[in-house]
């Protein structure tokens, strides 16, 4: 199979560099809002438009204009990094967030999440030299949630979900969470959010067995976590688990890599939890994601082979082997491609699976961070332009 690589380089230039005089009307001829409503219609990319002149650059990150996809990450400082990390990378919390410009190749640090109440989100502890704690993060309906963490004192750092929704810009709190969580079993499907099986600041059973939804599609001020069918007993609990939606079911398997698992389904419709296929339990041996909610996609993190789930034949059909899939340890699908944390979260590797061929680029985190996990969601709306 013939590959194309492209490494996506950090660009030091400004989308919005001061020193650029164009400040024309976005079409001669026509008034700017009938101009936009021309350009917002049209089927062109939006680096193309970035790339013709400044007044449509200034366009396409205008609020009024549909929002193209970026890419954001949670990221935590290096152990021993060789560069000083910027003015706005020191936190209250070890984890900061950041998002990619595709379009200018540049990364931009978001608001900071409220303080009110207080948290940490905590990456490392020196009682666990040897691991790193879960972070658990997933994307519903274009926003950006964060449902369970430890604290400095090892306990459960969010009592309720932290939710960031790119085109208004601001973070908020989700519904109250009944029983925190350092990690647990974290999955969407059709809007709704869902919560499994975990461990809290200690371990008990009706949590370990517990399943409860919380459903965006309703109205914010109707927002709680509702009790679903749970668990039969408590195998969820052991360490943080990626439950994937796909076709209104919820997938997830109870431990990581290439090591002896279980697996289980979730019937969303029918609040019923069923066996895994064998062939899908067999070959989930690393991180999975799901694309629009319709096809699976896992990668071997031993042989950094991304494959994806043919339900069918119930087998696991290959992609792309790369040596840089190799350990990787997270993976967002969207837009066409899968983003995978690999090399200890020292790179990016994106792989667009509906390109014939295979086409896979590496994007390189913030200088002095490393990323733990990655999400594909619309760009960040930039009050200041």
């Amino acid at each position: 199979m013939e590959i194309t690589v492209q490494c996506c380089k950090q660009s030091k230039n400004d989308p919005f560099d001061d020193n650029d005089s164009e400040n024309g009307t976005f079409l001669p001829g026509l008034p700017d809002d009938l101009a936009q409503r021309c350009l917002s219609s049209l089927s062109l990319s939006p680096s193309l438009l970035f790339s013709v002149c400044h007044s449509w650059r200034r366009l396409l990150y205008s609020p009024s204009f549909p929002p193209f996809f970026s890419l954001y990450a949670l990221l935590s400082p290096l152990h021993n990094p060789t560069m000083a990390l910027p003015r706005e990378v020191v936190p209250q919390s070890t984890i900061v967030f950041f998002s990619f410009d595709p379009i200018s190749s540049s990364w931009r640090s978001l608001p900071s999440p409220p303080q009110n109440p207080s948290f940490h989100l905590l990456r490392r502890h020196p009682s666990f030299l040897s691991r790193n704690l879960p972070i658990q993060s997933l994307t519903v309906s274009n926003q950006l949630i964060v449902i369970a963490a430890t604290t400095q004192n090892l306990f459960p750092s969010l009592s309720s979900p932290l939710v960031f929704h790119p085109e208004s810009n601001i973070w908020f709190y989700g519904p109250q969470i009944s029983a925190p969580r350092w990690w647990c079993a974290a999955g969407s499907a059709q809007g709704v959010v869902y919560m499994a099986s975990g461990f809290g600041s200690h371990y008990q059973g009706d949590v370990a067995r517990s399943l409860e939804q919380w459903d965006l599609n309703k109205k914010r001020e109707n927002w709680v976590w509702e009790n679903k069918a749970g668990f039969k007993d408590g195998r969820f609990s052991r360490e943080a688990v990626e439950a994937v939606g796909c076709r209104g079911k919820l997938c997830m398997v109870n431990v990581k890599g290439n090591a002896l698992k279980e697996g289980a389904v979730y019937n969303v419709g029918l609040d019923k939890w069923e066996d895994m296929p064998v062939g899908m339990v067999a070959g989930w041996n690393g991180p999975a994601a799901s694309m629009d909610e319709d096809e699976i996609y896992v990668i071997d993190e031993v042989k950094g082979r991304l494959s994806k789930y043919d339900g069918e034949k119930d087998c696991w059909v290959k992609v792309i082997e790369l040596e840089q899939l190799k350990r990787a340890e997270h993976i967002a699908a969207g837009r066409g491609k899968i983003c995978a944390v690999s090399a200890k979260g020292e790179r990016i590797i994106v792989v667009d699976v509906r390109d014939k061929p295979t086409r896979f680029w590496e994007v390189e985190p913030p200088c002095g961070l490393e990323v733990v996990a990655v999400h594909v969601l619309p760009r960040m709306i930039s009050r200041q332009h």
